[in-house]
């Protein structure tokens, strides 16, 4: 009904997973589609058990893309997509200035969004047909916060590949960007910041290891003069080995851990999720009396709250989002109380964060692969038993 109305120009479709095993495609073809990651998230599920099985799902929306397929060159297995799609153009999308496919799609004139180090900071660049065009710095996107939230740099590459490949204005696209943010009110549960407490809030509705790992890269990044914290849960759907990998993921970057489940278990028992949690933490280094397990998401978050202190920073892993949200701006700790247990508070460990694993792929694995170069540029050669 939407898209026949007249004064619509163009729609924004988010192709879930489940959608297509379930019901197929919503649509029969697109001008641009995309692909940004495949992560390990609801496998075991629909007869997906494989990362590689989850990309033949997930290659559907860029199969049907007429004008053009955006992938993320980053990841291998979006990468491998480019010999599957029939689009008029391939735009790669990179935060490797040196990626060694994407140099060679550049220099045969064909199109990508690259991520370049400047005198100024990190600068979104778009190539196409042998132009070079700086599109925006990224630290003046509101949503990375200053170029430290950077699955938001990423994010903010993808949009605009996937804007430009529509034929927008590039006035427009960086002005799209320069007033986005990742407020409550323009983006709940997505990197949601409280700074009116003594002491930061961040909700999130991150619920897989890909989008814990962005959130614990942010927050390694971020200037925390007092304690990290962290209330945390997974949904009761995801396999055994999921709930252990976010686990293993979070330890090592908070000082206190909040262990919780949400509302619908999903086949779970009521403490079972927290308590698999709990375990991987301390199977993963996490000393048993930095963790606590609130099993209701209520007075986890209450207790969180409770528990923060002044510069403190608190990573609340959000599943009803807008009333861990009202929580969150309606708290109001009881002043005496406070600062009482201000007074009493045990000055914070020194805290040195783990390196970040690098989701970058090195050169040598393209190197070592099979491309296809045609007027399209270049790609990956599918695996030998897909070549029908």
């Amino acid at each position: 009904m939407i898209l026949r109305d007249p004064s619509v120009d163009a729609a924004v479709l988010e192709t879930a997973r489940g959608g297509l095993l379930r019901r197929g495609m919503g649509y029969e073809m697109c001008d641009v589609g995309a692909v940004l990651n495949i992560s390990a998230d609801h496998l075991g599920q629909a007869g997906i058990n494989s990362l590689e099985q989850l990309a033949e799902v997930k290659r559907i929306v860029i199969e049907v893309a007429k004008d053009t397929a955006v992938l993320n060159a980053d990841d291998e297995l979006c990468l491998k997509m480019a010999d599957y799609t029939k689009a008029e153009h391939v735009c790669y999308v990179t935060m490797q200035p040196t990626h060694a496919l994407v140099r060679e799609h550049i220099r045969a004139g064909c199109r990508a969004v690259v991520l370049e180090q400047g005198m100024n900071g990190q600068m979104i660049t778009i190539y196409d047909n042998g132009a070079h065009i700086p599109l925006l710095w990224a630290h003046l996107i509101p949503a990375t916060l200053e170029g430290r939230a950077t699955h938001n740099v990423q994010n903010a590459m993808f949009a605009a590949a996937m804007a430009y490949s529509q034929g927008q204005k590039l006035e427009d696209i960086r002005h799209g960007l320069r007033t986005f943010d990742s407020s409550f009110f323009q983006a709940p549960g997505r990197m949601n910041i409280f700074d009116e407490h003594p002491f930061r809030v961040i909700l999130d509705y991150a619920h897989n290891p890909a989008a814990v790992t962005a959130m614990c890269n942010l927050v390694r990044n971020l200037e925390v003069s007092g304690r990290r914290l962290c209330v945390t849960a997974v949904p009761g759907d995801r396999r055994d080995e999921d709930i252990a990998e976010v686990g293993r993921i979070l330890a090592g970057n908070f000082d206190r851990y909040i262990c919780r489940r949400d509302d619908n278990p999903r086949g779970r028992g009521p403490t079972e999720v927290p308590e698999l949690l709990y375990q991987a933490l301390v199977a993963n280094g996490v000393e048993a009396e930095h963790i606590t397990i609130i099993p209701d998401e209520q007075e986890a978050v209450a207790a969180a709250l409770e528990m923060s202190q002044a510069d403190d920073l608190l990573l609340i892993f959000g599943d009803n989002v807008p009333r861990c949200w009202k929580q969150i701006i309606y708290f109001n700790r009881d002043p005496e109380a406070a600062d009482a247990k201000t007074e009493a508070a045990t000055p914070a460990p020194d805290y040195t964060p783990p390196p970040a694993d690098s989701p970058a792929i090195e050169a040598a694995t393209v190197a070592g692969a099979t491309m296809v170069r045609d007027e399209r540029g270049v790609r990956l050669a599918r695996e030998p038993e897909d070549a029908d």
